[in-house]
């Protein structure tokens, strides 16, 4: 009973999940952000070498 006690108390894992959790959030935004700020210039790239070329 004692085992249990003990380890039902300790939060030594939970620190290391909250810090996975909150990289894992900053990394989605970034990802996030890139990905949509990439397709923007990608396609007025494209449109600008398509209308120089017509």
């Amino acid at each position: 009973m004692r085992l249990l006690r003990s380890f039902l108390a300790d939060e030594n894992g939970a620190t290391a999940i909250e810090y996975g959790l909150i990289a894992a959030g900053i990394a989605l935004a970034i990802v996030t952000i890139v990905n949509n700020t990439g397709n923007a210039l990608l396609n007025n790239k494209f449109n600008s070498v398509s209308s120089a070329m017509k």
